[in-house]
Parts: C-alpha cells; sequence; structure tokens
C-alpha cells in the first residue's frame, strides 16, 4: 500500500498528474488517501465511502486544488466521527520509532532528512515510551508532527508529554507505575483530538512533497 520513490518523482515531473488516465478514479481516490494519511481498515472502509457518498460523483485528483479539497473533506469528515472511530483511524499512523514496514512518506519523515541511522538506544527509549503512553491513554496511539525533527527531540517530547525525566532508559520507569487516564475521559478525549489535528498537519505536509505548482 506505501508509495514508492519511483511513484513520488513522478507526481514532481508531471506536475500535478498523480495518476494517469486508465486508472479507476476511485481507486485513484484511495491512493491519495492512503499517501496522505497512511492506509488503514477505517479509511478503506469509512473515509473512503463517505467521500464518495458525500461529493455526489467520485472526485478528481489530477490538481493540487482537487488533492486540498479532498484533504479539506476528509479532515472534516474525521473530526465528525466519534472517538473510538478516531482513536482506530489515528492507529493507522506506525509508532514514533518503527523502523520495518513503514511507507516511503514516513520514513523520510522519520528520518529528519538525513541518512543517519538512529541510535538504538533512542529507539529501545521510543518502544518504552510508546508503551507508556499506550498505557496512560488507552486505545491511543502517540501522533506528533515531526517536521524535520529527530527521533531523539521526539522521544523528550513523549518525555514531556508523560512528565517523566528525561532518560535513554530502555525500560524506566516501569508502564506500570504510571497512573491510567480514563478512556474518553475529557483529558483523553482531549488528546485525542490533538492527535486528530497532527495527523492533518503532517497530510498538508505531505501534499506539499507529493504535488508541485
Amino acid at each position: 500500500m506505501a508509495l514508492s520513490d519511483k511513484q513520488i518523482v513522478s507526481y514532481r515531473q508531471t506536475q500535478m498528474s498523480m495518476f494517469n488516465d486508465e486508472q479507476d478514479a476511485e481507486q485513484a481516490l484511495k491512493d491519495v488517501l492512503v499517501a496522505l494519511f497512511e492506509y488503514s481498515d477505517v479509511l478503506a472502509h469509512h473515509l473512503l465511502p463517505e467521500l464518495l457518498a458525500s461529493h455526489g460523483e467520485k472526485p478528481r485528483v489530477y490538481h493540487r486544488s482537487d488533492i486540498e479539497g479532498v484533504l479539506g473533506r476528509s479532515m472534516d469528515n474525521i473530526r465528525s466521527w466519534g472517538p473510538e472511530l478516531r482513536a482506530q483511524f489515528i492507529g493507522g499512523h506506525p509508532r514514533i520509532g518503527e523502523t520495518k514496514n513503514l511507507s516511503v512518506l514516513s520514513s523520510k519523515e522519520q528520518s529528519d532528512g538525513t541518512s543517519q541511522p538512529t541510535p538504538p538506544e533512542v529507539l529501545a527509549r521510543l518502544a518504552h515510551l510508546n508503551a507508556c503512553y499506550e498505557h496512560v491513554y488507552p486505545g491511543l496511539r502517540y501522533i506528533t508532527f515531526v517536521n524535520g525533527r529527530s527521533r531523539a527531540v521526539i522521544a523528550e517530547e513523549m518525555e514531556d508529554k508523560l512528565g517523566i525525566t528525561r532518560s535513554l532508559s530502555p525500560d524506566q520507569p516501569s508502564v506500570e507505575s504510571f497512573i491510567l487516564i480514563e478512556k474518553y475521559s475529557h483529558v483523553w478525549r482531549k488528546e485525542l483530538d490533538r492527535a486528530v489535528e497532527d495527523i492533518g498537519r503532517i497530510a498538508q505536509s505531505r501534499l506539499a512533497k507529493l504535488v508541485v505548482e
């Protein structure tokens, strides 16, 4: 489901012609959504059908204005969903620090624009921080607009979110030491809202990378 480097180059070379004339318009729309948001069952079975139903006809996705319109309508739909569906949707994004099975764009975003590998101790720390976060916020996944920052910087951001001292420990503080935030509580919903808006910021950044004026 991930976009290849060859596809991304093709987008730039064709000046907004993201898909060829032979490709089915519905599949083209799905490919755009996957590029912007990452694939998930929620995207395929909820967002895509909603966009098709509300548009009246299959939306065109051949120009920047078309795709900007799709992104705007998508975010409006996502914001209107109940908390469980929105939580499932953000779960389609990879965890910060994952290195396997990433889409091309996720891999580039998490590499902070360099070819230097992330130190293993930072990856281990991020894995622990993800576990802690998902314990504190049951059903959520930590989402942030990386915007060129390194994984080490994002680890510090996660530590601040969790209210813990900065460290490279792979297992401290223990997951069980964190107080659980009740699912669907005001604090939980506020964190979900923040994650959804960062999904939109990530998608807007991806759009700018995929198409040019």
